[in-house]
């Protein structure tokens, strides 16, 4: 079964050590515009710090990322009581924004596409926020800054653009392989994108919402893919590198640029993600017309946007709520016990937004059998992060700076080796205000590769600690000044946030500060949304379609569509239109 799965670069990143991120609160700049058939009377209300009128919902979520968010969401938009808890002083988990001396900075996903899409096809995080009658106000874009072993380039999107860097920084051997895998997948992102992830539920009902309903678009995907693209389709499901091994593809540049797309988008190499999902990104970015999006007022609108569809069905969520422990009872989920004791009351369900590692240690051990505990123990994990957020003067920098770059320091040693790629994004080139006038902020990070062992048991206090973060973070302080020029100083910088792996530890109750399961296509797949325990489910990075931002929120629409009946999730389906 083909669904569309992430289509996402940037990885979904967090706040870095020592922000004062749960102490502030986001600007009322930052709410962007309504959608046009979203009501005018409609604003976001601040989340409360105590739990809102009474302490019990039919479904309780743990946590506020945009897998929970978009699960409460629809659950609000299906006429459930839902009540989001959340840690944190600000809604959005590893998405959210935060503002420090007038920077308002990203601490989450930078590079964005499909908020614009509609239909089947769409972006599932588009899909949500349709069905919440909410949108996102963006600006588009279609290159970035590519700083590799071989040169400097900006590299656009699109069909034919990346011939030309090919040409001038790779080989002709390389052009003639590219387009020989363009040819290859190209017709099988019909049967990639033919099953809208948010017609998915966790049950028999699926055979009506998905099956039956997309039977049709899925056989014309198939007639239309031709005998060659049918007979290809099975390999969706498998490693990338396996088309590309058939294909004999071995140009260097070709199998060092496609592990690095794979790495971004999905935390593992070539040898290690979906063809699905592969292919649907090639086929959003490399077909006519394509770009990329960027939401006004920084990722946290996406947030603001989603809370704001949440309250507007009814749905309440609680800020500063710190889950202790997930409540069984009668080998049943009936709810949750707060930090300071107060028990809430989950009529039908509970939804953890939480990792797998973390969701298992809210759990009462005595009531889960030891091979679901095993498994979620012996699933690998993505390394950490290292994170650079800087605020700076953007007098002496040239005007044409880009949104984002890239740099991979050797191909030799891989994309997924520490300290050798950084990225980095500059969204205040789109979105000004973002910064004071005049100013620039900057987001520069390790994509997780930061090992998690160099940082274990340090106090964050002492001056090891302090002298390891300087050191770890040279790279991406070389990769800023590579990237901006000579005009830039680092000795100028109004703002300087440096963040390590216990970042996510502690602030996002992250295990080991992971980017999430570092789970192999082919050699595993990621969990599906229930568990052993009855009226318990999960949504987010650590279950089906896996990470990435679209995936997170179809995560969270599967659970949602899940607890409610076949009737109602249809009915959603015809209003959205899909």
């Amino acid at each position: 079964m083909a669904v569309s799965p992430s289509h996402q670069l940037g990885l979904p990143l967090f706040p870095c050590s020592k922000y004062p991120f749960s102490r502030t609160t986001r600007s009322s700049s930052l709410v962007p515009r309504c959608s046009s058939n979203t009501p005018t009377s409609i604003s976001v209300k601040p989340p409360t710090k105590t739990v809102p009128g009474k302490p019990e919902a039919d479904v309780v979520v743990v946590g506020s990322g945009i897998g929970g968010l978009c699960c409460a969401g629809l659950l609000a938009r299906y006429n459930q009581d839902v009540l989001v808890l959340e840690s944190h002083d600000l809604p959005g988990g590893a998405a959210h924004s935060f503002e420090i001396k007038g920077y308002k900075f990203d601490s989450g996903p930078s590079l964005f596409s499909g908020f614009q899409s509609r239909g089947p096809q769409a972006n599932p995080l588009a899909q949500v926020l349709d069905a919440l009658g909410e949108s996102i106000p963006c600006a588009k874009y279609d290159s970035w800054m590519v700083y590799i072993p071989e040169g400097e380039f900006l590299s656009r999107i699109g069909p034919t653009e990346f011939y030309k860097d090919l040409e001038q920084y790779a080989s002709q051997n390389a052009v003639r392989e590219w387009k020989k895998l363009l040819d290859a997948i190209l017709p099988l992102s019909a049967a990639a994108m033919a099953l809208p992830p948010l017609s998915i539920r966790g049950d028999l009902g699926v055979l009506s919402t998905a099956a039956t309903r997309y039977a049709p678009s899925l056989l014309k995907s198939f007639i239309g893919m031709g005998l060659q693209g049918a007979f290809g389709a099975p390999k969706l499901l498998r490693p990338f590198s396996e088309i590309m091994d058939s294909l004999e593809l071995k140009d260097p540049f070709i199998r060092n640029w496609v592990d690095l797309l794979a790495f971004l988008l999905a935390g593992v190499k070539s040898n290690g993600i979906l063809s699905a999902e592969m292919i649907y990104m090639f086929a959003e970015w490399y077909k006519p017309g394509c770009t990329l999006e960027y939401p006004l007022n920084g990722s946290g609108a996406v947030i603001d946007a989603l809370v704001r569809g949440l309250q507007k069905f009814g749905g309440r969520i609680s800020l500063g709520s710190h889950v202790e422990k997930i409540i069984v009872e009668n080998g049943k989920a009936t709810g949750v016990k707060l930090k300071g004791g107060q028990f809430i009351r989950a009529k039908k369900a509970v939804v953890s937004n939480a990792s797998m590692w973390d969701t298992l240690n809210l759990l009462p051990k005595d009531q889960l059998p030891m091979s679901y505990v095993d498994r979620v123990k012996m699933t690998p994990q993505c390394e950490s992060f290292m994170h650079l957020h800087l605020g700076f003067d953007a007098e002496g920098l040239r005007e044409d700076l880009g949104i984002h770059h890239i740099v991979v320091n050797e191909w030799e040693r891989g994309v997924d080796a520490d300290q050798n790629v950084v990225l980095i994004s500059v969204p205040s080139v789109l979105s000004p205000n973002l910064a004071p006038p005049g100013k620039h902020v900057l987001h520069a990070y390790t994509p997780g590769t930061e090992p998690f062992e160099l940082w274990e048991g340090l106090d964050r206090r002492s001056a090891e600690y302090k002298k390891l973060k300087a050191e770890r973070s040279e790279v991406m302080w070389r990769a800023v000044e590579r990237a901006l020029g000579s005009g830039f100083n680092r000795d100028k910088c109004e703002v300087k946030l440096v963040g390590t792996p216990l970042t996510h530890q502690r602030f996002l109750r992250r295990n080991r500060g992971t980017y999430g399961p570092a789970i192999q296509a082919g050699q595993g797949s990621f969990p599906g949304h229930s568990t052993p325990i009855p009226q318990l489910y999960c949504c987010g990075d650590s279950t089906f379609p896996g990470i990435g931002v679209p995936a997170v929120a179809a995560s969270g629409a599967i659970v949602a569509n899940t607890l409610v009946s076949v009737s109602q999730h249809s009915q959603l389906l015809d209003a959205i239109g899909i």
